[in-house]
C-alpha cells in the first residue's frame, strides 16, 4: 500500500531581498498527524524562500517514507517551474530547482498545485513566526 502525504509550504522575505523565513505543514494522510516546520533562513528573496520551503517539505515527506506527495503552494512561479511549464532562468533559483527536482525522484508520484494565499494560512503563519522570532 502506498503512503500519501500532503504538504503546504510558504516562504517569505521582508524587503525582497530581506530577512526571510520558511514554513511547511506536512499531513500524513494515514495517521492524520500534522508535522510543522519553520525556519529562519537569513537574507534572501521571496522566490528563493518559496523553493527552500518546498525542499524542507519534500525532505520531511521522504523521512515519513511517503510514496506519493501532493504539494500545495501559493507561489504560482514555483508551481509552474516544478511542472516544467516555465523555464528557470534565474541562476539562484536554478540551484534550488535542481535540489527540489532531485528530491521528487524519491517518490512514485508528486503533484504541484497552486492555491490562493487564503488557503495557505497555516504555512504563512509559520513563516512569520520564524522571521519574528529572529528579528525581535
Amino acid at each position: 500500500m502506498s503512503k500519501k502525504v500532503t504538504t503546504y509550504t510558504d516562504g517569505g522575505a521582508r524587503g525582497n531581498p530581506g530577512p526571510a523565513g520558511i514554513g511547511a505543514v506536512v499531513h500524513d494522510l494515514e495517521t492524520d498527524i500534522v508535522h510543522e516546520h519553520k525556519k529562519y533562513i537569513g537574507e534572501t528573496t521571496n522566490n528563493q524562500a518559496e523553493y527552500k520551503a518546498l525542499i524542507m517539505a519534500l525532505e520531511s515527506a521522504k523521512e515519513l517514507s511517503a510514496d506519493e506527495v501532493q504539494c500545495f503552494l501559493d507561489s504560482e512561479l514555483v508551481v509552474k517551474q516544478m511542472r516544467k511549464e516555465y523555464k528557470v532562468k534565474d541562476p539562484g533559483l536554478q540551484k534550488l530547482f535542481i535540489q527540489a527536482y532531485n528530491l521528487t525522484t524519491a517518490f512514485k508520484k508528486v503533484t504541484f498545485s497552486h492555491i490562493p494565499r487564503e488557503k495557505n494560512k497555516h504555512a504563512d503563519r509559520l513563516v512569520n513566526e520564524a522571521i519574528d522570532e529572529h528579528v525581535s
